[in-house]
């Protein structure tokens, strides 16, 4: 079977409308989800960033902040996992409590960059997002080699970053940021791509399927955090 396209034969008239109609409402939850929790992490972020007390909690209490930290893998692994044994409801509420704790530790570029970069970075992040999961929207060809490639340079990345902690070099840290810029346009492609796929067989727009949706919108929105610090280290002018 195509990558892009879903066989429909051995369904009944009445099941491919239901699968035609599910579709469209699925997506469209995808993004909603995604932009909800986009604007979650930008207000969170923003009111810390204003809250010299919470801010000086988070960033000198060594135990705060790594708690924080765990508790962001530990959410996104939570819901990656066990989607299928949690209720829509509690998945939903993780990754809202997720996209809070997200903003708490991003609180810091309101302090290390200028407003108007990091506005500015925003919009070429959202239209180089759009672009991208457009692309893996609609093209024909079958991105799944190219997304293991990505997966494969994407722990590289990680692996680089944490041993950039140690060396600290500058020259270093721009390198990765172009390289994660590239990893993470790749990955909106693909993700965009195989969510549509997965989507486009949900016999109906059941908890099930909603919780694939959700799962999806988690996914789009890593990839689109990611690739706005990246390319706020490369383009963001400091304070």
């Amino acid at each position: 079977m195509n990558y892009n396209e879903i066989d429909l034969r051995g369904l009944t008239a009445d099941e491919q409308l239901t699968m035609s109609q599910a579709f469209p409402v699925l997506m469209r939850k995808v993004y909603v989800w995604m932009t909800l929790a986009l604007v979650i992490t930008g207000f969170t972020a923003y009111g810390v960033a204003n809250s010299p007390g919470i801010l000086q909690a988070i960033y000198t209490n060594q135990i705060l902040f790594w708690g924080l930290i765990i508790a962001e893998f530990a959410l996104v692994f939570g819901v990656s996992a066990a989607i299928n044994k949690l209720s829509l409801t509690t998945a939903t509420l993780m990754f809202i409590l997720y996209s809070v704790i997200n903003g708490a530790l991003l609180s810091y570029i309101f302090l290390a960059y200028t407003a108007s970069s990091v506005a500015t970075v925003f919009f070429i992040t959202a239209g180089t997002f759009a672009a991208m999961a457009i692309v893996g929207y609609t093209t024909k060809t079958d991105l799944s080699s190219m997304g293991k490639i990505l997966f494969m340079a994407l722990i590289g990345l990680i692996i680089a970053t944490l041993v950039n902690i140690f060396i600290k070099s500058d020259g270093l840290t721009m390198i990765l940021s172009y390289v994660g810029v590239l990893i993470f346009v790749g990955l909106t492609a693909w993700d965009s791509q195989k969510i549509k796929q997965m989507l486009l067989q949900a016999p109906d727009a059941d908890e099930g399927a909603q919780k694939l949706a959700l799962l999806g919108a988690l996914t789009l929105y890593l990839d689109f955090i990611n690739l706005f610090i990246y390319l706020l280290r490369i383009f963001g002018r400091r304070e």
